[in-house]
């Protein structure tokens, strides 16, 4: 029966290639079948690992899903990227991908109120456009999707008092990529209700170009948006330009989200009476980066309210260039802003200048580490309770001796149990398990035969944007780029690193750092996230001896795509995790305590959660979930 398989395998892989259509023909095979890109992998770890010991289920699992004719065909097409970009859905859905859907046809020719309620990668070029009041509703929208993927280009342009609501849009989505260019333009009247759009995301790609530009008396509201959220970026380029007593009020955006970017390019330009207020903006975020430039520039009687922006965050960065230069009657209020509990650099470049002297400019309460450059002279500018050098340095020195006098963390970013000491891996410890879930979409590896024939470099990026059908600006192109960048970035002093598609890849890479007696791990399941756990049993790797491992960590990517680099100087741990209660095991851990921490950061987070300087502790974290780490066999 065996050999029965083998030789209708041959047949098929003949048929497809004697066949002169392009299409893919899926045909069923048997789970044996020798020629699947899971077989090759078992039997290359067999061929590449010298021990006999129990092979990596976790991993192998992660092998393509492809079939031996598909593999073949999809092969072929790889050959000919211009042929594998027009089966891209195929693609994708056979090995198991992350893409996102082609723009749907437009919906502009819909009518009356609508609510849009559980839609998803819709066009709505044009919607809207000429209403005349009404409402439309996008109430959860696109919500526990992976890649939302929606067009509001020209939405509700030309529209006289017509009320759009995004409420609950897009939340809990992976990827969302929305693009509302041209949104509101030349509108009178209305609302604009952005009210918990994408929360608990991940890495959001949010454009809002030429949004509400000539608009006469239009309200913008912007609350609870992309809360929570995980990367990203959101980009309002010439937002409000030429509007007339436009509102726009941003409450709680971007709260508590990690590395959220938002760029503000000529925002409010040559604007009448706008009136912006960031509220509670940014809070609790974690490296938040904003860029307002060209902002507010030539406009009249303009009243911006900054207050509690980006308070006790975690670094950030923000920068004002040529923010309200030549306006008229301009007004900014910056109350409580920039407060990090780890300041960040804020910097003021041709800030308020100009020819035009009737501006007011407050700092109150005003943070740490700033520049001001080419800064709108004295009489213009009131800093009241500004925080000087000493003054940050006196409010950090009392921030660490808070951590270390309490044992907690200050900041959500620096999650209980994320980091801890080596001395907790002894049995019968109760420590906080962080949130070890995987939060990224899920994929495959790709076959080597298949991932060999595409570009993987910044050179050849249009490439490869072309065959994922990434257009840019889009979320698609974004991820692709900033992956492609990490994995081209040169390794740190005594760093070995490699970006790896494949199961047989990683292999490459473990054994070539390590030899071929080596051994992978991660941690069993999730159980006991964000809760506290009890350390049972303990077992030290390779004796507990200081050696060197190879960590691998996800990038987000179309196919799977995992940062592997060298790590020296470690001591590698599994233990047991008992539920603190019953005392029955929920999960086996593996954990890694890195020995030498002097090349850190002082700003790193563990440092901040454990109260302790680059170089005088050890710090130790959990392998989180389709993480690994490969480690000498014992």
């Amino acid at each position: 029966m065996h050999k029965f398989n083998i030789l209708l395998s041959f047949i098929l892989i003949f048929f497809f290639f004697s066949s002169s259509s392009s299409s893919i023909n899926v045909v069923a095979e048997s789970e044996d079948d020798p020629f699947t890109p899971k077989a090759y992998i078992i039997r290359y770890w067999k061929k590449q690992i010298s021990n006999d010991l129990p092979k990596p289920t976790f991993l192998i699992e992660k092998s393509s899903p492809l079939t031996a004719i598909q593999t073949a065909s999809f092969s072929k097409l790889a050959g000919d990227q211009t042929s594998l970009s027009a089966n891209l859905p195929s693609f994708c859905s056979a090995a198991n991908l992350l893409c996102f859907p082609d723009v749907a046809p437009s919906l502009e020719k819909h009518s009356g109120d609508v609510n849009f309620k559980l839609y998803s990668d819709k066009n709505f070029t044009n919607y809207g456009s000429g209403r005349l009041g009404g409402s439309d509703s996008f109430k959860n929208y696109s919500d526990d999707g992976n890649a939302a993927l929606n067009s509001f280009r020209r939405y509700s342009r030309d529209s006289v008092g017509h009320d759009d609501k995004f409420t609950a849009y897009a939340r809990d989505t992976n990827v969302p990529d929305e693009s509302f260019n041209g949104y509101g333009t030349k509108a009178t009247g209305g609302n604009g209700d952005f009210n918990g759009y994408a929360d608990n995301v991940n890495v959001p790609n949010m454009r809002f170009t030429s949004y509400s530009d000539d608009v006469n008396g239009r309200h913008q509201t912007f609350k609870g948006y992309s809360v929570n959220a995980n990367a990203g970026d959101q980009s309002f380029t010439s937002y409000g330009k030429k509007g007339n007593g436009a509102v726009n009020v941003f409450k709680s955006y971007g709260n508590n989200s990690n590395v959220i970017g938002s760029g503000f390019s000529g925002y409010g330009e040559n604007g009448n009476g706008a009136n912006d207020s960031f509220t509670s903006y940014g809070d609790n975020g974690n490296v938040p980066e904003n860029n307002f430039r060209s902002y507010g520039v030539n406009g009249n009687a303009a009243v911006d309210t900054f207050s509690s922006y980006r308070d006790q965050s975690n670094v950030g960065d923000d920068n004002f260039k040529s923010y309200a230069r030549n306006s008229n009657g301009a007004e900014q209020n910056f109350v409580n802003y920039g407060n990090s509990f780890n300041e960040g650099t804020d910097k003021f470049s041709s800030y308020g200048g100009g020819t035009t002297m009737n501006q007011k400019f407050g700092f109150k309460g005003y943070g740490v580490n700033n520049t001001f450059k080419d800064y709108a002279d004295k009489n213009r500018a009131s800093f009241s309770t500004y925080a000087t050098p000493a003054a940050a340095a006196d409010k950090l020195a009392a921030e660490k001796l808070k951590i270390q006098a309490r044992g907690k963390n200050v900041n959500k970013w620096i999650e209980p149990g994320k980091f801890f000491r080596e001395r907790n891996m002894k049995t019968g410890t109760i420590m906080d398990m962080p949130d070890i879930k995987d939060k990224m979409p899920k994929r495959s590896f790709l076959p080597r035969v298949i991932l060999s024939k595409l570009p993987f470099s910044s050179s050849k990026v249009t490439e490869l944007k072309k065959i994922f059908h990434a257009e840019d600006e889009s979320s698609m192109a974004t991820l692709i780029t900033e992956s492609l960048n990490e994995c081209e970035r040169k390794p740190s002093q005594g760093e070995s690193k490699r970006c790896v598609g494949s199961v047989e890849d990683m292999i490459d890479f473990a054994t070539s750092i390590l030899g071929r007696d080596v051994v992978v791990r991660t941690t069993e399941n999730t159980n006991g996230s964000g809760q506290k756990v009890k350390v049972g049993e303990v077992r030290k790797i390779n004796g507990g001896k200081i050696t060197k491992s190879v960590s691998c960590h996800q990038s987000l990517f179309p196919y799977l795509l995992y940062y592997c680099h060298s790590v020296p100087k470690v001591r590698v741990y599994e233990a047991d995790l008992l539920d603190p209660n019953s005392g029955s095991k929920i999960n086996h851990g593996v954990a890694i305590c890195h020995i030498d921490t002097s090349a850190w950061s002082k700003t790193h987070g563990a440092f901040l959660s454990l109260g302790s300087e680059p170089g005088k502790i050890e710090v130790c974290h959990w392998i989180f979930e389709n993480d690994m780490t490969w480690a000498v066999a014992d």
